[in-house]
């Protein structure tokens, strides 16, 4: 696919139509071949939940070598548990790419090519900048949660040496699950802008309540701790900002586009 016939006739449809049986029998495939790619990520996934489990315990390992807490499973199925969990969260998160890889073989014949490129932009930035929200989570906030909790506890005079891993476990996917999604949010409202949906005139008027809505995201997606709201609200708030500059400068280059084949057809039309 290439970019100067995008952009010369962003609006183009080059798939020819098909019978609507096509669309049905396609759907199926859509539909098979989604869920055995789920279904396979998950088996994958579940065959490595101890590296995994490792992986989400590291978080508290300063902790734990410290001597003062133990992860651990107070019931004699915690561990078949925590393989079905992380093989069902972790093979949803792998499986991704392949479900929209056939999705969009299946809805990419209606689409324009404006349609085409905007979805494509989306996905690989948000596998981008979910990739940076979770990054941040596990690496500097996490650790951070951690302590919080472990220093509100010693504050109270509770001892918690033994940290229940069915608690543990959700705690940290909710957070790391959290900050890759919700930094989704710009990058959709980007799309819409180039799609023309919104307007950067639109997005500015809307900043206050973007604002409220990122501390309220922050206060339902992460634990019940100010440091770890603020964390998510502000870099949700600066990349709703990020946003609007991104959608004022595709207006710009749109509007300059419209002038100059404008100014092409007049000077056309003079000569």
């Amino acid at each position: 696919m290439k970019i100067r016939p995008i952009l010369k006739n962003p609006d183009e449809y080059n798939d020819p139509p098909r019978p609507f049986f096509e669309h049905i029998v396609a759907l199926r495939e859509c539909l098979i071949h989604s869920v055995l790619a789920w279904v396979v990520c998950c088996v994958v996934v579940g065959v490595f939940s101890p590296a995994v489990l490792g992986w989400l315990k590291a978080p508290a390992a300063a902790l734990e070598e410290a001597g003062k807490i133990r992860i651990v499973s107070l019931n004699l199925t915690g561990g078949f548990s925590q393989i079905m969990s992380i093989a069902m969260w972790g093979g949803t998160a792998v499986s991704f790419p392949f479900v929209m890889y056939f999705v969009l073989r299946f809805i990419f014949p209606a689409l324009t090519k404006r349609e085409k490129v905007a979805i494509l932009f989306f996905l690989f930035g948000g596998a981008a900048l979910f990739g940076v929200g979770v990054v941040f989570a596990y690496g500097q906030l996490a650790p951070n949660v951690v302590n919080f909790f472990d220093i509100v506890n010693r504050w109270l005079g509770l001892s918690v040496t033994e940290v229940q891993v069915e608690n543990y476990v959700p705690l940290i996917l909710k957070l790391i699950l959290a900050f890759g999604l919700v930094f989704q949010v710009p990058l959709l409202l980007f799309v819409l802008g180039w799609l023309g949906v919104i307007s950067s005139d639109a997005l500015r008027r809307w900043r206050r309540f973007a604002i409220v809505l990122a501390f309220f995201f922050g206060m339902v997606l992460t634990p019940p701790d100010p440091m770890s709201q603020i964390l998510m609200a502000v870099p949700l708030v600066l990349l709703y900002e990020l946003s609007i500059w991104g959608v004022w400068f595709r207006e710009k280059c749109t509007r300059d586009t419209e002038t100059a084949a404008g100014s092409s057809a007049s000077d056309g039309a003079g000569k």
